[in-house]
Parts: C-alpha cells; structure tokens; sequence
C-alpha cells in the first residue's frame, strides 16, 4: 500500500489508485503479552499519530508574523466562527444528530432495574440495521468506493462500520467507556487514512474534525449515558480519571494552552490569555460558564450533571490535577502521557479493539522498545494466569524518521502496562492543589502509583503517613485526609 504524508507529524493518507483487500476487523489482543505487541504495532503508530495531530491542530494560533504572545491570537472554542468546516465534516456531524434523533424513538424502559437501561439494546438493534444506509449517505463516496473494490469482496465501508458500530457501547453489558470512544476515533483515523478529508488544508480539517464531529459525538454518548443510564465500561470509580471519556480532557486543555505557529512550538508550561484557573473546575459556577467554550469544562461539566457531593470526593484525580501551577500546557502534556498509559496501554480497554487492514496487527519496524521500568504490571496471559515480567512490555513511542518532528513539540510518552484493579497510576505531573476544598482520603491497601511519589514539600503527606507506614508506591497526591 502505497502512502502520502501531508506533513511529518500527520497520519499517512493512502494512494487511491493502488488495489486493496480490505477485512472484516477482528480481535486480536487476548493476554498481555498481546498487548506488549499492540504497543509495537503499526496500528498503535496510526493512532497515536492521529490523535498527536489533531491535539496540536486545536492549540490557539499566533498570526504569522506576530512577534507578541499578547496579540494576534486565534482560539478555537466550541461553536467557534475562526474554524471552517468541510463538506466532509458536515456530513459526519448530521450522521452524530441522525443517530441521537433515534434516541426519541426507544424511550428508556420503565420497568424496574440495577443497572443499565434494557432499552439501550433496542436502539443499538435499529441503529445496526440503519447504519449501512446512514454510512452511504453521510461518508465520502471516494471512502466507500476506496481502492478499486469487486463485488462480493469485503469493502472499506464494511471495515469502517466495524468501528464506527462499536463506538456506541455495549449492547450486551450496558455500559460505555474510553474503549468505545478510542473506536470512534479509528472510525475518524479510518476516513483520514482512506483520503475522505480535505488533508491539503490539514490543520483546518484537523480542527474541524475536533470541533465538529468528535464534539457531537460527546453529546452523543452522554445523551446515550444519561437516557439509558449506561454504566461505565471497566471504571475505577473515583480512582479513575473520568467514568467514560478521556478525548475531551486532551483537547480540551490544548484549547487553553499557549499560542504557537506550528506543532514544533508547543511547549510544557503555560496558558493562552484570558484562560481559566485549572482549579476552577471544583468550582460549579465557573464550570457552567466555560463548558460552553471549552471541551475539558463540557466534560467536568458532564460529571456535574450525573454526580453529586463535593468534586474533590467524587473525582479526586481532576481534583488533583487542578492543583497544576504550570498551566494547561503542563495538564495537556500529562493528558497525552495519561491517555498512552491508562487507555492504550491498558488490556481491559484495549482488549476489545480489532485490526484489520486499516489498523494492521504487524508490528512497526521503526518501533523502539524502552527497558522495564518499575511501572510495569501484572497482565492476563492465554494460562489464565498473571504474568509480572514481560519482556518489552514497557516501551517507548514509536520514534522514527517521519515522526521526528513530534519531539521538537512535546516529549512522547512512555508506555506503561498497568492492568491491575484500582487505583490506576496517578497523573505524576499533577501538584498540590492550593485550593482550600478538602483533599481525597488515601485509598486503603495496594497502590498502583510509581516510585516517584515524593514525600515533603507542598502537598506532601503529613507524618501521619510516615515512611514507615506509607506504601512504597503511594502516589504523589496523596496527602492528609481531612479531619472531623
């Protein structure tokens, strides 16, 4: 398969005229060592890519020859009238709306119930039935058509809609979780690959595609959520980072971050002008005011809506992460680097994920493997059992010649496999928060967090967690429960 990169940061695009065999995708992680390989894979290499462009496509934009940080700043907000949409675009954002409009026809059952809506299961039927047609009318002809197909033969529209059908949640258990969501995200990276977006006005697609499609399908999921009470997918309760998502806390706070011209200049620290306190998220009336604008707050905001009691109690790794004094540079850093280690990197969320000719389970010859850390955890193996030294299980991004210029914006994260039960490894970027709210109770027993956790200084635990009662891996936010 031939391919043509756009720019050195971008998912390649394929060459139209070359014959491709396309397949139905199907499973292929069933232990750890899986993983491990999925890491090294160029499916992993497609994906980190495309979610590394259209990261740095929604950063605010100085003016080209603007030499001040303080003028001539373009931000792109939800709703924003600086971002142009594509017919593409467009269409995939009717497709999000025609999808939540089959929401009206299956009312959530009535009938009494533990957990999740049954009624979830007859939308789910009706939108199996429609998406092949829906997929025709709102999807490029030249994707559907891609690669001179035959007939009979597994085409690109069969292999899309694998993806696409999966990014909805689980008819069978209810629930929705950052697996549905990463689906939908190789449903995107799908359309880019076979050259159904406006890739010679990258960035202004890339934008797009965040603004207008990913967004839509947030509210999408979240009505999905609230109507027939879908349970999150694999939680870690309050020790996880969001019950459902993770796309928006990465957008989001590059939304908030500071100007730059192009990918190359992002850097760790700081926030565009005008943004808001990272703290202000445990505040309920700055968080109704900026959910309207920015994709971390309509997501903060989301948890609002279906929680209760203080933030800090309920979602106590936001809370942790508000305390960040670097700025939203700093917070979308440690995003990338969450989202690598919590979702991608994680057996329980990735497990569900097939490949096929899109997303091809071989391994990436550029790929660079990095030695064990101490992050590195127990994983299911084919036995039955858990396995605690994997060779190259814990392995650093793909790095090669065409990805080199990632570097020179932010540092890539390192991969670490961690599938153990809760709490997952806490953000190691995140610092006390300097709010006055009362900080979360350190979790009772095993800890997943690393070696790094430092102890004194500002947040640090008190001597009632002395060295010698302390874990040896208690996380770095952990700090004095408080009293009364």
């Amino acid at each position: 398969m031939s391919e043509v990169r756009i720019n050195q940061c971008s998912l390649p695009v394929w060459d139209a005229v070359t014959k491709c065999e396309f397949t139905i995708p199907k499973k292929q992680i069933n232990d750890g060592a899986d993983v491990s390989f999925f890491l090294s894979s160029m499916a992993y290499r497609d994906i980190w890519s495309f979610i590394f462009q259209l990261n740095a496509s929604i950063f605010p934009r100085l003016a080209p020859n603007d030499q001040e940080c303080h003028s001539g700043v373009t931000t792109y907000e939800l709703s924003s009238k600086h971002v142009t949409y594509s017919s593409a675009v467009k269409k995939l954002g009717n497709l999000m709306e025609e999808l939540s409009k089959i929401i009206d026809e299956v009312p959530p059952d009535t009938g009494p119930r533990r957990f999740g809506n049954v009624s979830f299961r007859k939308w789910y039927e009706i939108v199996k039935k429609r998406l092949p047609h829906m997929m025709e009318e709102y999807l490029p002809t030249q994707v559907l058509n891609f690669g001179n197909q035959s007939s009979g033969e597994v085409t690109s529209k069969d292999e899309l809609e694998a993806y696409l059908y999966g990014s909805f949640g689980s008819a069978q258990r209810l629930d929705y979780g950052s697996g549905h969501e990463l689906s939908f995200l190789a449903f995107l990276g799908g359309i880019w690959k076979l050259g159904g977006f406006n890739v010679t006005e990258h960035e202004e697609e890339e934008r797009g595609i965040v603004l207008g499609v990913v967004e839509p399908y947030l509210r999408l999921v979240r009505r999905l959520i609230l109507t027939y009470t879908l349970e999150p997918a694999g939680s870690h309760g309050v020790w996880g980072l969001d019950d459902h998502s993770f796309l928006p806390y990465i957008f989001g706070s590059a939304q908030l971050s500071p100007p730059i011209r192009s990918p190359a200049d992002i850097t760790d620290e700081g926030s565009v002008d005008g943004a808001p306190n990272p703290a202000d998220v445990a505040k309920a009336d700055a968080v109704q005011r900026e959910r309207k604008t920015n994709m971390y707050f309509s997501a903060i905001g989301f948890i609002y809506d279906v929680k209760k009691g203080p933030f800090w109690e309920h979602s106590p790794i936001l809370f942790d992460i508000s305390g960040v004094k670097a700025g939203w540079a700093k917070i979308n850093k440690g995003m990338m680097k969450m989202y690598n280690a919590e979702v991608l990197s994680k057996f329980p969320v990735v497990q569900h994920f097939p490949f096929g000719s899109i997303y091809e389970w071989q391994r990436d010859p550029e790929a660079v493997t990095a030695q064990q850390t101490a992050h590195t955890s127990n994983q299911p193996n084919r036995n039955g059992y858990q396995t605690t030294s994997m060779a190259g299980c814990d392995r650093a991004v793909p790095v090669s010649s065409s990805y080199t210029a990632r570097t020179n914006a932010t540092t890539l994260p390192t991969a670490s496999i961690v599938s153990r039960a809760p709490p997952p490894t806490a953000a190691p970027w995140a610092r006390a928060s300097s709010q006055t709210a009362p900080t979360p109770v350190t979790p009772q027993g095993d800890s997943t967090a690393a070696p790094w956790a430092r102890r004194g200084g500002a947040g640090a635990a008190s001597s009632e967690f002395s060295s010698a009662r302390l874990p040896p891996t208690q996380a770095p936010w952990a700090r004095q429960p408080p009293s009364g």
